[in-house]
C-alpha cells in the first residue's frame, strides 16, 4: 500500500482512527449518534430525522450507541461514523487504504454490509477486516499467550498459538465497562437515574475516570474507607449543579470490584478472572506454562488502578507452579488500534486486502 493506511477500530463504546505508523490513534471519540427532527418534520417518523455525532445538548434524550455489546444495531448510525473518520482524514491523503477491525458479534452478513458501506457509499480504494483480539495479541509483539480484553461492552478472553486463535478456549461475557456505569448510575442518583441526563452522565464518567479503583482485598479495603474521617478525603466527592458537595461510599469508589466479585452486586456471572482461568484450564495440559507465561491485558476497564496486579496474582496463585508474567502497556486502551497500524504494511497480510475492484467482481450483480 503506498499512501498511509487509515485504521478505523470501532468499539461498543469508543471508536479509535488514525494513520498507521503512529504510537497512538489521532482520533478517540465516543461511539455515539443522535436524531434530531428536521424543521419540515417534527415529529418522530425515523426516515426524516436528522443523524448528528455525539449528544447534542439541546436534546440529550436522543443520542444512542450504534454498536452495542459488540453487536451492531445501527448500521446507519455507523455509516455517519465511518463518514466522519474518512473525511477528516482524507484532508491528507484522499486515496488511503483502510483498514477496519470486525465487529466482535457479527451476524453473516455484517461484513458484507461493512464492505457495501465502504466501497459504495464513501469510496475506499481497498479495505482489510482484521480480528480484533489478533490485533491485540499484535500489538504485545507476542504470537502466543492469553488475550484478556475487557473494554465498554464486552469482555473476552482468547488464548493464541504462534498466532493462531484456540477457539474451542474462548471466552466471552456480555460484562464489561457499561456494566459498572450502570451501577453507578443506580447507585449515586438512586430512582432519578437518567441516562441522558447530561450532569449524571458526566458524573459516573468522572467517577469511573478518577475516583474508583480495584482493591487487593475487598474487606480490607472497606474497613480502611470506613475507618476514614468523614471529609478528610477532598477527591472523594462530587458536586450537585447547586455546588453541594456529596460524598462517595466506600463501594461506590470501589465498584470495579465488580469485576473480580459480581456477587457482591447480586449480579450472577463469573468473574473476569473466573473467565480467564476456565479459557487456559480448556487448553492442553501441555500449553498451560507457556500460556499462563504470556497474559496480555487490554481494554479500557484494565486501566483501573490496581485491576492488572489483582488479576495477575489470581492467576498465579491458581497455577502456582508456573512462573506467571502479564504484559501491561501503557496505551493498552489502545492495544486493538495499535496492533493493526502494525499489521497494515506487514506483507503477509498482502493477499487479504480486498480492493475496488475485487469487490465488484465478486459482489455487486
Amino acid at each position: 500500500m503506498a499512501a498511509r493506511t487509515i485504521v478505523i477500530d470501532h468499539g461498543s463504546g469508543f471508536l479509535k482512527a488514525g494513520f498507521s505508523g503512529f504510537n497512538e490513534p489521532q482520533m478517540v471519540f465516543p461511539s455515539i449518534v443522535n436524531y434530531i427532527p428536521c424543521r419540515e418534520n417534527p415529529g418522530p417518523s425515523y426516515a426524516r430525522r436528522r443523524v448528528s455525532l455525539g449528544i447534542d445538548i439541546c436534546h440529550p434524550e436522543t443520542f444512542s450507541y450504534p454498536v452495542h455489546r459488540g453487536r451492531v444495531l445501527n448500521w446507519e448510525g455507523v455509516e455517519h461514523i465511518w463518514s466522519f473518520v474518512l473525511e477528516k482524514h482524507r484532508l491528507e491523503n484522499e486515496d488511503s487504504p483502510v483498514m477496519v477491525t470486525e465487529f466482535p458479534l457479527r451476524e453473516p452478513a455484517d461484513r458484507q454490509k461493512t464492505l457495501e458501506i465502504m466501497f459504495e457509499l464513501l469510496n475506499v480504494p481497498s479495505i482489510l477486516l482484521a480480528d480484533q483480539l489478533e490485533m491485540s495479541l499484535y500489538a504485545s509483539g507476542l504470537l502466543t499467550g492469553v488475550v484478556v480484553d475487557s473494554g465498554y461492552g464486552l469482555t473476552r478472553v482468547q488464548p493464541f498459538h504462534l498466532g493462531c486463535p484456540l477457539r474451542s478456549s474462548a471466552k466471552m461475557l456480555e460484562f464489561a465497562g457499561q456494566d459498572l456505569s450502570a451501577y453507578l448510575f443506580k447507585s449515586l442518583f438512586k430512582e432519578d437515574d437518567n441516562r441522558h441526563n447530561l450532569f449524571q452522565v458526566d458524573t459516573v464518567a468522572a467517577t469511573q475516570l478518577t475516583k474508583c479503583y480495584v482493591p487487593q482485598n475487598l474487606g480490607e479495603a472497606l474497613d480502611f474507607c470506613q475507618s476514614l474521617p468523614r471529609g478528610s478525603d477532598e477527591h472523594n466527592s462530587y458536586q450537585l449543579p447547586d455546588g453541594t458537595p456529596v460524598e462517595l461510599t466506600p463501594m461506590q469508589r470501589l465498584a470495579p470490584e465488580m469485576f473480580f466479585s459480581p456477587e457482591v452486586f447480586d449480579l450472577q456471572r463469573p468473574s473476569i478472572s473466573q473467565a480467564v482461568l476456565d479459557s487456559i484450564e480448556t487448553c492442553e495440559a501441555s500449553m498451560h506454562p507457556l500460556l499462563v507465561s504470556h497474559l496480555m491485558a487490554c481494554g479500557g476497564n484494565t486501566l483501573y488502578p490496581g485491576f492488572t496486579n489483582r488479576l495477575y496474582k489470581l492467576i498465579a496463585d491458581h497455577f502456582s507452579s508456573t512462573k506467571a508474567t502479564m504484559w501491561v502497556g501503557s496505551n493498552r486502551n489502545f492495544s486493538v488500534w495499535l496492533g493493526a497500524s502494525v499489521v497494515a504494511h506487514l506483507s503477509t497480510y498482502k493477499s487479504k486486502w480486498m480492493t475496488k475492484e475485487e469487490y465488484d467482481e465478486s459482489f455487486k450483480l
